[in-house]
């Protein structure tokens, strides 16, 4: 790079573009690294939004045309922070203009949109590509990913991994998260990608058949917001108020479904937002021959960790405090001392400084998901919907 600096642009300002603009905004504050990063450009749809997010999150320009960044040659990384159905065609653009490209999960909205963008990527060989799977940048995950590879779990047997979530009641309107063409999937897409790629990254294992699944839309209306008169909508005859106009929800409220992996673990999966009580349960489990792990991301500073070639009589679950950067935990030595414990932005600060140093030449802590391990992650989605609508199982060699 120009001057040893990193010009990023980004598009999208909503809750993802506020988590990336975070990370690029305190990871140099952190984080020794190779080339300084840029808050070059912020592209985003809402002029008066803009105005005032840009300078709140540190960005020097803003514009509403995020072809402007594609076309500008001054930015390195283009960030893609957007509905899944815009990534194709603005990774894609990206790309071909010469760009390192880093985008959200999952991948794209359908598997043909990722596969469209795999193949850019690959044609593109002079760019890096990123995906933003930032639960892969939680210490305790990077960690349990170590223990696994130096053999402490042995032979895997199990995993169980669930993410549920209940923000997605009836009172909840109808955006894009809630239709199809705008967002390829509902639950599934969206939190059961994440426990996918966990699981992969995890185990160092990829799957090989989706054995069944359900998936089931529970509400199947939801208001359209700013539809009432309250909200500046409609108002029926004789100046009453007007029905609440509804509209059809096109995704998944819950999938579930079981797997096998190709070295012969079994697996479930689940995802739902409408499990009352939990707000961001995001949880897995893998079991193996010489021990067990277990994380639960709203005890993200924690692994639980239990060793079976222990004797018998001091074998238990040991809960593991992942913040000791001196005794070799991931990223911690990055951030506070021992049980100063790190919040959900960090995992999005760890992710931004390992694009940073592989922009710079440098390895990741852990492994980063490329276009091409994201598309594997995108094969599974695919081949869980594919197994719910037809009531049966689908070989991941079918899946292409």
């Amino acid at each position: 790079m120009p001057n040893g600096k990193v010009n990023v642009a980004l598009i999208g300002s909503k809750f993802m573009g506020r988590t990336h603009s975070n990370a690029y905004l305190k990871v140099a504050k952190f984080f020794d690294l190779p080339l300084e990063p840029v808050m070059h450009t912020i592209a985003a749809r809402d002029a008066e939004d803009l105005k005032k997010f840009a300078p709140r999150w540190g960005w020097h320009h803003w514009t509403t045309d995020w072809r402007e960044v594609i076309d500008n040659p001054e930015i390195d990384l283009v960030d893609v922070s957007t509905p899944n159905h815009v990534h194709k065609e603005q990774a894609i653009a990206a790309l071909e203009a010469g760009k390192h490209v880093a985008c959200e999960k999952p991948l794209a909205g359908t598997l043909s949109d990722a596969r469209e963008m795999l193949a850019a990527a690959k044609k593109a060989k002079k760019q890096q590509t990123f995906v933003w799977y930032n639960y892969r940048r939680c210490p305790a995950v990077a960690l349990a990913h170590q223990l696994v590879k130096e053999g402490r779990i042995g032979r895997i047997y199990h995993v169980r991994a669930a993410y549920l979530q209940d923000w997605g009641g009836p009172s909840t309107p109808l955006f894009w998260r809630f239709q199809g063409n705008l967002a390829g999937s509902g639950a599934h897409g969206d939190i059961n990608a994440h426990i996918i790629d966990m699981a992969r990254f995890i185990t160092g294992d990829e799957f090989s058949e989706v054995v069944g699944a359900i998936e089931e839309t529970f509400i199947k209306e939801r208001e359209i917001p700013g539809s009432d008169t309250a909200g500046g909508g409609i108002v029926g005859s004789g100046g009453k108020k007007g029905k609440k106009r509804m509209g059809k929800s096109t995704v998944d409220d819950a999938v579930l479904f079981l797997a096998r992996f190709k070295q012969g673990a079994v697996a479930s999966f689940e995802a739902s937002r409408l499990s009352t009580g939990d707000k961001n349960h995001n949880r897995i489990e893998i079991h193996g021959e010489k021990g067990a792990i277990r994380f639960m991301f709203e005890r993200m500073n924690e692994l639980q960790y239990y060793d079976a070639t222990l004797p018998a009589k001091v074998q238990g679950w040991t809960n593991i405090n992942v913040t000791s950067g001196g005794a070799g935990h991931p990223y911690a030595a990055a951030w506070w001392p021992d049980a100063h414990i790190i919040g959900y932005e960090h995992g999005f600060i760890n992710q931004a400084a390992d694009i940073i140093n592989m922009l710079g030449g440098k390895k990741p802590v852990v492994p980063m998901p490329d276009f091409a391990d994201a598309y594997e992650t995108q094969r599974v989605l695919h081949a869980a919907i594919e197994s719910a609508r037809h009531r049966c199982p689908v070989k991941l060699s079918e899946v292409k």
